[in-house]
């Protein structure tokens, strides 16, 4: 025979008194978890990994710049360098051109991808800047983690040898093009240095949280093109997805082409020769060797 069974608890039985005390205690969970996410504060002060280590900063003095803590490591792979920081001085009415360099991380995964800018004097010199998340030892970057301020943003000052250097020659997945000149129109050159160098100095003095939506590599690069050139580039979804950023940099006319999209693309893949370097030439020089840039007749 079957034993009484065990009375259904139904909720609408349940007393009023308790149906508000659970839904008040749900409640302030949730109200204590939000207080607790926005009281959390960016700092700069943390035991970082060693490539993210020191932050750089700009020091102006009329037309000469200098730039302290660029990063000039020699990466033998991702976890095998040797570390080294300089001081460069530059004078800001000879930068010459502007270069994009995007890193997709996985070929397979087209729209997740990194965005560099590059600097290039009119000496030769280059110098890039990559802004990234400033990662903690022992903590590695999610992007769900990067909408919970879980991270601090840092604009990495550093030789092409080094930050182009690492992804191309160290990096056995992703694929890295680099896109000649982004055409902003004549003297707005130097005004985009400015604008990256005291966004720079402004990140010294208050750190930011990175945010995989609303501060990333690319929504930055937007950030300034757009102050040096109010609307140059649009709102779109690959400003998000910055692995889709090319379609958009020929539509607004933003790097100068070489043939179509497709045909751009597949010419400005710089691994194979990157990793043929055998740093007895200037790193830079040597992966733009081989490349011939046209302006697109489309």
């Amino acid at each position: 025979m079957r034993g009484p069974q065990e009375p259904v608890l139904d909720p609408s039985m349940m007393p009023s008194w308790v149906t508000l005390a659970i839904f008040s205690i749900a409640l302030l969970s949730v109200i204590w978890a939000i207080m607790r996410h926005l009281s959390l504060r960016p700092s700069n002060d943390r035991s970082w990994v060693n490539d993210n280590e020191r932050q750089a900063e700009a020091e102006f003095n009329g037309d000469e710049v200098t730039i302290r803590n660029v990063r000039d490591f020699e990466w033998r792979s991702g976890r095998d360098f040797d570390e080294r920081w300089i001081d460069l001085k530059l004078n800001l009415t000879e930068v010459e051109k502007i270069w994009f360099v995007l890193e997709y991380f996985d070929p397979k995964r087209r729209q997740m991808a990194h965005t560099i800018m590059s600097f290039e004097m009119s000496d030769g010199t280059r110098l890039a800047c990559s802004i990234e998340v400033r990662r903690e030892r022992g903590e590695r970057y999610h992007p769900i983690k990067g909408l919970f301020r879980q991270y601090e943003l840092i604009y990495v000052w550093a030789t092409e040898r080094d930050v182009i250097g690492v992804r191309t020659r160290c990096r056995k997945r992703s694929v890295t093009h680099l896109f000649e000149a982004v055409v902003l129109g004549p003297g707005n050159e130097r005004r985009m240095l400015e604008s990256y160098l005291m966004r720079t100095n402004k990140l010294s003095e208050s750190p930011e949280w990175y945010n995989t939506i609303t501060n990333t590599c690319t929504t930055n690069i937007v950030r300034h093109v757009n102050e040096v050139y109010p609307g140059r580039v649009p709102r779109a979804l690959a400003i998000l997805l910055p692995g889709l950023s090319p379609k958009i940099l020929q539509r607004n006319n933003l790097v100068r082409m070489n043939g179509t999209i497709e045909e751009t693309l597949q010419r400005s893949i710089i691994d194979e020769r990157a990793k043929s370097w055998s740093g007895d030439s200037d790193f830079g020089d040597w992966i733009r060797e081989h490349a011939q840039y046209e302006h697109s007749t489309e």
